[in-house]
Parts: C-alpha cells; sequence; structure tokens
C-alpha cells in the first residue's frame, strides 16, 4: 500500500497555524497537485478538518473523484500558546523557548502545545487503519508538522531531531510511504516531492519567505 502524505497549499495567512482559507497561490498549488497525480490511481482521500487542508483535498480530488474522509487526528502540531502569532512576536516571546528547541537534545512540546510524539500517537492509529483498508493508493492531505514526526519516527530518528527533515517542505509536496504487512512496516520511498511546482518559482516557499522579508537592501 502506498501512502501519499501531501502538505497543504499555501494558506491566506502567515500567522502561526491559524484556520484559514488557502491563498490563490495555494489554489494553484493543489490544482498542480492534481494534475500531476491524476493518472497514479489514487483510491481514497483523507484529509485533517483544518481548512487548508480540507479545501487542498477538495481541488486536488477534482482530478482523482474518489471518497474524502477527515481525521481530526490529522492536524498540525499544536504550538500553544505560538497560535495566532507573526514570526517576529514568536521570536521575541519565545526566544528562550527556540534556542532549547534548537539544540535539538529532547522532544520538548511547545509552550501549551504538543511535541513531535504526541503527534505520533495521535496519528499512528489512523496510519494503521488506513494500512489495513484495502486500499493500495492512499492520499492524506495534511501538515508540515505531522509529515516530519510521523517520517522521523519511521526512519528511527530520535524525535528531536524532526525539524531536520526538510527546511522547506513544500505546501502540495509529497512525501511517499509504503506498507510492507509482512514486517507491519512503513518504508519512505520519496520526501517533498514537489517537481510540479518547479516551474513556478512564485508558488515556492523561498518566493513565500523573501515577499515577507521584503526588496533586498540596494
Amino acid at each position: 500500500m502506498r501512502l501519499y502524505l501531501i502538505r497543504h497549499g499555501r494558506q491566506c495567512s502567515k500567522l502561526c497555524n491559524v484556520d484559514v482559507d488557502l491563498s490563490e497561490a495555494g489554489y494553484q498549488q493543489s490544482v498542480l497537485l492534481g494534475q500531476r497525480t491524476a493518472q497514479d490511481g489514487i483510491q481514497v482521500v483523507y484529509s485533517s478538518g483544518l481548512k487548508r487542508a480540507i479545501q487542498t483535498a477538495q481541488i486536488a480530488n477534482y482530478y482523482w473523484n474518489v471518497e474524502h474522509f477527515m481525521y481530526p487526528e490529522l492536524r498540525e502540531i499544536s504550538y500553544g500558546e505560538m497560535e495566532g502569532l507573526s514570526d517576529a512576536q514568536i521570536a521575541v516571546k519565545f526566544a528562550d523557548f527556540k534556542a532549547e528547541q534548537q539544540k535539538m537534545e529532547y522532544d520538548i512540546p511547545y509552550p501549551g502545545g504538543e511535541s513531535a510524539g504526541d503527534v505520533v500517537r495521535r496519528v499512528i492509529p489512523v496510519f494503521r487503519q488506513i494500512a489495513e483498508s484495502g486500499y493500495q493508493k492512499v492520499a492524506v492531505v495534511t501538515h508540515g508538522g505531522v509529515i516530519r514526526s510521523m517520517v522521523a519516527h519511521y526512519m528511527g530518528l530520535d524525535l528531536s531531531k524532526w525539524r531536520t527533515l526538510g527546511s522547506r517542505l513544500e505546501n502540495c509536496s509529497i512525501t511517499e510511504l509504503e506498507w510492507h504487512p509482512s514486517s507491519r512496516r512503513f518504508t519512505l520511498e520519496r520526501f517533498n516531492d514537489h517537481a510540479h511546482l518547479s516551474v513556478y518559482p512564485e508558488l515556492l516557499r523561498e518566493a513565500w519567505v523573501e515577499e515577507e522579508m521584503g526588496p533586498p537592501l540596494q
């Protein structure tokens, strides 16, 4: 069984983990995702219950035309007290936490939120259910924290290192896992595949970061 883990399209807000709609760029990314995977034989799509994931799944599903299930367990990692804040606000208010997290010595939870281990514990039952569903090709539209945490888990990495996986995990990128019934394990087959976006640099996260930082000084 092949599991296509898809990061949702770009949302319309840069505040931390707010439940908002896709931006126009997110819509375009989702269309390109659907077009690329239209002939892959996806049989069902799962998503988190957050708007950006639901909308990504719905747009791509125009090309798949399969049943869509929503699971709250597939939501993004909880950033706790950081949620709703800007990056600049987080950098000031949570400087000590960010410094400690950067050491990657322990899988520490976000203040008032979750750790990677917390994500793994709530997502594993859903992945097991999917693996035993009888489907052979399944799309799961979820979030960066979920994808990184689950890949780290299945690769046997220390979960304190989950943020080393993909400094820029692209929106609508594909990370593929294969389930092996004999060993009851997932293997990683590809990670952060965004070839369908590569000819549109404005849709990559690098462009989004540059937009936020503003033009370079002359």
